[in-house]
């Protein structure tokens, strides 16, 4: 005959898994933020998979695993539990956090201490009731008086929890049902997708005067800049990021619906007639607690935490601590970091990843002179290029993530001056590098059409054209004359014409302080 108040023999037991012991981060960007296009810091839309090592003691037979202080953006859907030997039956995501609607709801039908205070007196006066109602209008409590709506009688109220419901926290919880015949504590694995985060690299390059050859060197760093939108934190963690652009199909953000603290609202009918108004006054409610202060390393778009950087030389880090180790992920790049890092809820942080002392390049010029864009009568400016090869011989070799990139000139006088910012598509290693630098005031070209402007372009017809290019410097030019998307036409009187990125384009040297004056013919016929 079982005992009276003996747990029935399906009684599923509750155990709260350990903290985490170890953790690792891999951040993958945006797959929707184009080119050019800097992260949303404010709504960030990449994800993370973070992978949780913990600890659990199960009992003998069913049991449910609570692990407190995921991601508040977890996609509940990709968890995956790993190290049970009963494997996972069920997983669940709490929908609520711990919140005054919350803890009023989890408390129906239980007792409470509500405490009035007379203002006159200072007197306060306190009292057990119980909660009747839910949080989703007038909160009713019954005491040795009867019932009464909390906040209705014109005296400051407060009430008085003695617990917390079963099942609330204050953190984000994920759930799973497992069996374990036999008990036991077992370390398991906890991975999952989460949605707010993003990351980007942001480039830092040093100029050296160029050559009489347009020659230059340059130094070369970069920086990950992390963003965590999530309120946790991950302490330690080893931190991966995943460059490259993946297909995701999911809609991540639908997905995750982090739980809600919802508020207590209150709403008490007003004595007398609505005509009058009330002739009660109305305490008003006590203000919600202040939000817990940020990091002291981190203010919204306010400060940034730099991990890497053992001392500053002007506008650059002279040494990187440590420096992202880049690794082959299938089509994709990752970048793994060699030491452990803290990625602080709320927050960004920068972490070196690139740190190269002599890149080779070259400075070149360019220019465009198509029949449909020519103006003989005006100079323009050419586009400043800085030029190089991603390959070990150039002093690269590595795949470049897209990112802002800013440049800067040494000064005998002033240290490091700015140049320009511009954006840095993704490179992959072995191929050409430009990086525009703004327009220059030395080099510049004239574009026009030589004899009479044809009536229109018909198949069969051709233009004789002529671009002018000056050079007010005291080293010679390398300038690189586009002459329009390679098609239905074709190019003579001109050598060593090539296609590159789907243009015509031809590279001439103007020497210094001279002009150079070049000539081709456009006929239009079936390629």
């Amino acid at each position: 005959m079982p005992l009276l108040g003996a747990a029935p023999v399906h009684a599923r037991a509750t155990v709260d898994a350990s903290t985490p012991q170890d953790v690792a981060v891999t951040l993958y960007r945006d797959p929707d933020r184009g080119e050019g296009q800097a992260m949303n810091r404010s709504y960030p839309r990449g994800f993370a998979m973070i992978s949780e090592t913990r600890k659990v003691t199960l009992p003998p037979g069913k049991s449910t695993i609570r692990f407190t202080g995921v991601a508040e953006g977890m996609i509940a859907v990709s968890a995956i539990v790993t190290g049970l030997p009963g494997g996972t039956i069920e997983k669940n995501r709490n929908a609520d956090l711990l919140s005054p609607a919350a803890l009023v709801d989890g408390t129906l039908g239980n007792r409470v201490t509500i405490t009035r205070t007379d203002p006159a007196t200072g007197r306060a006066v306190s009292e057990s009731a119980i909660v009747r109602t839910r949080a989703d209008g007038a909160l009713v409590l019954q005491t040795s008086e009867g019932f009464e709506a909390v906040r209705c009688s014109g005296l400051p109220e407060k009430l008085t929890f003695d617990r917390v419901p079963a099942g609330l926290s204050p953190q984000p919880v994920f759930t799973i049902d497992t069996q374990d015949r036999a008990g036991g504590t077992y370390t398991v694995q906890l991975t999952y997708l989460a949605w707010g985060f993003d990351w980007q690299a942001h480039y830092v390059a040093t100029l050296d005067t160029p050559g009489r050859s347009g020659a230059v060197a340059l130094r070369l760093m970069s920086w990950l800049t992390l963003l965590n939108d999530n309120g946790q934190s991950f302490a330690d963690a080893q931190l991966n990021v995943v460059a490259g652009r993946l297909n995701v199909e999911s809609d991540y953000q639908g997905l995750a619906r982090p739980p809600m603290g919802r508020p207590l609202r209150l709403t008490c009918y007003p004595i007398g007639h609505t005509a009058a108004g009330s002739p009660v006054s109305y305490p008003p409610p006590p203000a919600p607690p202040p939000p817990p202060a940020p990091s002291a390393a981190y203010q919204r778009d306010e400060a940034i935490v730099v991990t890497g950087a053992k001392a500053m030389r002007g506008n650059l880090a002279s040494t990187p601590a440590m420096v992202a180790v880049e690794e082959a992920l299938g089509d994709l790049k990752l970048y793994r970091v060699p030491e452990r890092v803290t990625v602080s809820a709320k927050g960004l942080k920068q972490v070196a990843f690139l740190d190269k002392d002599r890149v080779r390049g070259w400075l070149r010029y360019e220019t465009l002179c198509t029949p449909w864009e020519s103006s003989d009568d005006e100079y323009a400016p050419a586009s400043m290029v800085l030029a190089t090869v991603n390959d070990k011989e150039h002093g690269l070799g590595v795949a470049l993530p897209n990112g802002a990139i800013t440049l800067f000139e040494p000064s005998d006088r002033a240290g490091d001056l700015f140049v320009g910012e511009e954006y840095l598509r993704d490179y992959a290693a072995g191929q050409d590098v430009d990086i525009e630098v703004g327009q220059s005031a030395l080099v510049q070209a004239r574009c026009g059409i030589v004899g009479r402007e044809p009536a229109g372009f018909e198949k069969g017809s051709q233009v004789d054209m002529r671009a002018t290019l000056t050079n007010a410097a005291d080293a010679p030019a390398r300038v690189r004359l586009s002459l329009g998307p390679s098609g239905a036409h074709r190019v003579s009187g001109l050598k060593n014409v090539r296609i590159k990125d789907g243009e015509r384009i031809v590279e001439v040297t103007v020497p210094a302080n001279a002009s150079k004056e070049v000539r081709w013919t456009y006929r239009f016929d079936a390629s």
